[in-house]
């Protein structure tokens, strides 16, 4: 097992990674899948050192604070002494963990496991595919071309979802916006669930799905005209079959609008 403390600017590569363990506080991570050596870059940092930890023969990479665990992150919010703006690059069939503060981060190019946890920095996900999770408390979660599985939890931040493909898309927000760009594959599933947060999906014209629309108070969109529409008190919905079906969408609300749109083929 190496160690390194990291208190400045710096550089390091490693052997094969097979895991990756990444958490920091304030600043920017961008997490990136390469073909080359795994490199470690720290261009910033302000307060206390990272710690950095590598395992040669298991391929686990470990970059962190001594005090900073998964659990105890949303605690650090108040505490903003600590900085650093870091690079990662490993390869895309690594598994990555990566945690934020209110740091910002980039996570692109997986194809495996992928899991990304936040308080309240915003996470960009690009070009990920295989099972990803992606959990903050109010920060913002963008994909970009997502193929593969899905699960976003959040209390108020956004999630947006642009030209996906996936396996399965569930989200689940309290208050959060969700916003779904998708093309549905024949074994397409998503289940996209709010309480007072919008939830806005387009779908291709020619799109294979079932669709179930609900929400207790809000106001149901469709531009697709085949969907049914019942009312009753403390209830609405639209459904229907949109093509063959095959695939399903279900977006469920308390009080948010649930709107579904028609967009361009692909």
């Amino acid at each position: 097992m190496q160690h390194w403390t990291i208190d400045g600017p710096e550089q390091l590569t490693f052997g094969p990674v097979r895991s990756l363990d990444v958490r920091i506080v304030s600043g920017r991570l961008a997490v990136l899948a390469s073909d080359g050596p795994p490199v470690l870059e720290v261009t910033e940092i302000d307060g206390a050192p990272l710690l950095v930890t590598y395992d040669e023969e298991t391929g686990e990479l470990a970059v962190t604070y001594k005090d900073l665990t998964w659990d105890g992150m949303l605690g650090w919010l108040r505490k903003t002494t600590r900085r650093s703006v870091a690079t990662l690059t490993v390869p895309r069939s690594c598994h990555v963990n990566a945690g934020v503060v209110s740091a910002s981060a980039v996570v692109a190019g997986f194809e495996n496991l992928t899991q990304v946890k936040s308080a309240a920095g915003d996470i960009v996900l690009d070009g990920v595919s295989g099972e990803v999770g992606a959990t903050t408390v109010s920060g913002h979660v963008e994909s970009r071309a997502m193929a593969g599985d899905l699960t976003f939890t959040s209390v108020s931040g956004d999630l947006t979802v642009a030209q996906g493909v996936p396996r399965r898309l569930r989200a689940n927000s309290v208050s959060g916006r969700i916003t779904a760009d998708l093309e549905l594959r024949p074994t397409g599933h998503v289940t996209l669930t709010s309480v007072s947060g919008d939830i806005l999906v387009r779908l291709p014209e020619d799109v294979q799905a079932d669709v179930r629309l609900r929400s207790t108070t809000g106001r149901l969109v469709s531009t697709f005209e085949k969907l049914s529409n019942e009312s009753r008190p403390g209830a609405k919905s639209l459904s229907g079959r949109l093509g063959g079906g095959m695939a399903s969408l279900s977006a469920t609300t308390v009080s948010g609008e649930v709107a579904l749109l028609k967009g361009e083929n692909q």
